[in-house]
């Protein structure tokens, strides 16, 4: 076999190699201003990776910088592998979510798949013991094409095949559908741990002359550069591109777990970090910059699955089910006996130094040597021009449009088959939900629920996004996003704790793309601050884009809050005939960005629903006193498809339930507007006076046993179904569409 000889440094810098690899021509500069030469084709390599967007979040940086980070409760925010906040008794929740999106648009069933595996490993990287899975979905219209179709069916393949196998519950998530998607399908994954204080674990490799260890899978040639391919726009060309993406072993990762987890009881562990995006040469790089040292290895010792592998393969290499690890010196061979012990790798592949340089050794050769923190610190940081595009201007002289309605009947029948609001049962009973016996609230409800095993504790969790609302006005989205999360905390009975945000949009070098980022960081900003849930850690996902056009920009918002006690568990159903039915919140005539505008006239436009923070913050918090104090029988937010569709919700899966609801004011805005900071709540009748002490709401009707939704306007009936039927087109909507 005949090796490839790599180009020298002379034809990098002639033939402007770099180029491939992701890097300008400053940036180029930049590196051998640093190195003070010209870099070797590995160090290229490895300044490319690290420098890379997906990596050094260069363009996002300075908007980053206005996320709250702190808070009483938060143990460690962004930076690490997952952040973490405290949740008493000791005990903290460690989350993160990330994306996987450009895999998941070539390969949809190892992009999925891998997406879930990373981030489980950022969490038990942490020390933490996974207890759940979570993701955020978009894809094209279902009816679009046989592509779009294929993409969502191997994707949740792939999230219920890894998720599965490892035997973590897949609890929550939510999936959207629209036009932009169709060609960059977004696949977010989240993952939730639980660790005691004692346990955190740090990425960071301490201790002069300590040994660096690289345990789990061998290093195969799969997902070389996957970081820099996750930095630039898919285009006809993107499926030259599938080596980048990784093939995922979950048998192995279970295994990887268990192992790491026993790691992290012995004190020999000084360090430990995921190998991710850019694999080898992010944790390594990282670690050492983290803890102000350098780091020697020698590739020789890396277990490789492939012959020949060159040291800028192995180094770029995003071969999954990898871990990197720093231990005490002359503690080896323990360490060794535990991973043998469940049949991983586990090899001393180098040391810590004091020199502040990651240095390379290859068939006897030094094949690179560069200061670890100008690869993890020191990459360019972009301020790109920002612009308010023309569309934004032309939305907000909008008036407020109401649109048309002829038949109310019709036109819930019809919003209900929506892809986006109808029944996800097709894509969540794919998925183990109820593996370790924790989930006390499974998908289907406005979040999920896992009790915290010894105390009567559990853990609420979504994931949220409107990214229509965010299209139209960012900074209005941006706020709505995090609010929705802490609105579906709240009516599950849950305090919201913090967030972890995926944020995906378009290409950054376009200013009214780079503004809609800033805006919908600033709403976001806003929300988490007034809603007291400060940002713990999350990821960048920009230039999601396909042959020159943009996503909707989606920042996908994680959010975990705690309920204090497993009495306060609340869910969206109602529960029994005779329960008053209250609306918290005003209803405007708002539907910039609706179901029901979308549903008219094919495309959304206009001004997206206005969000008051302090109405927002005083309904939350009214609503959870009176969950706490067990006046409430049943509670859901209002969201896509307006209050008719959440009725309509309330009644889904009851056996023989009706509800009998009056409205007034325009019937259409009061069926179907999408008005934010809105719950619907039901309320045993003994528990009235205590209730509208505790909380502002309107009473508009109330359950009964007839099996119908009935809704009056001023004394008229404006519509009646029959659940059963309700049900049938919620239910039917998506296998029908997949069909």
């Amino acid at each position: 076999m005949s090796i490839m000889l790599e180009p020298s440094p002379q034809q990098i810098k002639e033939e402007k190699i770099y180029r491939e690899m992701g890097l300008t021509d400053e940036e180029f500069a930049n590196v051998e201003k640093i190195l003070g030469r010209t870099p070797n084709y590995t160090e290229t390599g490895l300044f490319s990776v690290m420098w890379s967007e997906h990596c050094s979040y260069k363009n996002s940086k300075p908007v980053l910088r206005k996320f709250p980070t702190k808070g009483e409760r938060v143990l460690q925010g962004p930076g690490e592998g997952a952040g973490i906040v405290d949740i008493g008794d000791d005990q903290a929740v460690v989350f993160k979510i990330e994306s996987h999106n450009h895999p998941s648009a070539i390969e949809p069933y190892q992009g999925a798949a891998t997406g879930v595996g990373g981030i489980i490993r950022d969490v038990f990287s942490m020390g933490a013991r996974p207890i759940a899975l979570l993701n955020s979905l978009r894809f094209g219209e279902l009816d679009a094409s046989p592509r779009v179709r294929y993409l969502f069916k191997e994707v949740v393949a792939g999230i219920a095949g890894y998720g599965n196998c490892i035997g973590i519950p897949t609890v929550g998530g939510e999936v959207q559908f629209d036009p932009c998607y169709e060609g960059n399908p977004l696949v977010n994954a989240m993952c939730v741990g639980l660790i005691d204080h004692k346990d955190i674990k740090k990425g960071q490799a301490h201790g002069i002359g300590n040994t660096v260890m690289y345990v789990g899978a061998k290093t195969g040639r799969d997902g070389i550069h996957g970081a820099t391919f996750a930095s630039e726009e898919l285009t006809e060309d993107s499926d030259e591109k599938r080596p980048a993406v990784q093939v995922g072993d979950p048998f192995m990762e279970k295994l990887l777990i268990e192992a790491c987890l026993e790691l992290i009881q012995s004190d020999a562990l000084i360090g430990i970090q995921d190998m991710g995006a850019a694999g080898l040469t992010s944790s390594s790089a990282e670690m050492a910059s983290k803890a102000g040292s350098g780091i020697e290895m020698n590739l020789d010792l890396v277990p490789q699955r492939e012959t020949g592998m060159t040291a800028y393969e192995m180094m770029l290499s995003e071969s999954q089910e990898r871990m990197l690890i720093v231990v005490k010196k002359g503690r080896e061979q323990e360490i060794v006996d535990l991973f043998s012990k469940y049949d991983l790798e586990c090899v001393a592949i180098g040391q810590v130094t004091d020199d502040k340089m990651l240095r390379l050794l290859h068939n006897g050769e030094v094949v690179a040597n560069v200061p670890a923190d100008a690869l993890a610190e020191d990459a360019p940081v972009y301020y790109k021009p920002s612009r308010e595009p023309e569309y934004f201007r032309e939305f907000q002289a909008m008036g407020n449009d109401i649109p048309a309605v002829d038949d109310y009947n019709e036109a819930l029948v019809k919003l209900l088959q929506q892809a986006t609001i109808a029944s996800k049962e097709w894509v969540y009973d794919q998925y183990d939900y109820m593996v370790r016996t924790n989930t006390v609230v499974a998908p289907g409800s406005d979040a999920a629920i896992v009790r915290i095993r010894g105390t009567e504790k559990a853990l609420a969790m979504t994931t949220d996004c409107n990214s229509r609302y965010i299209y139209l006005d960012p900074e209005s989205g941006g706020k709505i996003a995090v609010a929705e999360a802490a609105r579906n905390i709240v009516a599950s009975g849950g305090e919201p704790l913090a967030i972890t945000d995926c944020l995906n949009f378009g290409n950054p070098e376009k200013p009214e793309i780079f503004w809609q980022f800033e805006k919908a960081v600033d709403g976001m900003s806003a929300a988490c601050t007034k809603l007291n849930a400060p940002v713990i850690g999350g990821n960048v996902s920009l230039y999601n884009e396909t042959n020159g056009t943009a996503v909707y920009p989606t920042p996908v918002v994680g959010m975990v809050g705690l309920v204090e006690n497993l009495a306060h568990v609340t869910t969206q159903n109602f529960k029994s005939a005779g329960d008053l039915i209250y609306l918290v919140g005003e209803t405007k005539p708002e539907f910039g960005g609706s179901e029901l505008q979308k549903l008219t006239y094919g495309r959304i436009f206009g001004k997206a629903p206005e969000i008051d923070l302090d109405v927002e913050e005083q309904n939350q918090k009214s609503v959870l006193a009176a969950i706490r104090a067990g006046v409430v029988a049943s509670a859901h937010d209002i969201a896509e498809g307006g209050l008719a569709v959440a009725l309509a919700e309330g009644l889904m899966g009851t056996t023989d339930l009706g509800a009998k609801v009056t409205v007034n004011g325009d019937v259409t805005s009061a069926l179907f507007s999408e008005s934010q900071s809105r719950f619907l709540l039901s309320v045993k009748k003994e528990n009235k006076a205590q209730f509208e002490s505790l909380v502002k709401a309107q009473l508009i009707g109330e359950t009964t046993n007839t099996s119908n939704l009935q809704i009056y306007a001023d004394d008229k009936l404006v519509l009646d179904q029959k659940v059963v039927d309700l049900e049938a087109a919620w239910k039917g909507a998506i296998p029908c569409l997949l069909k």
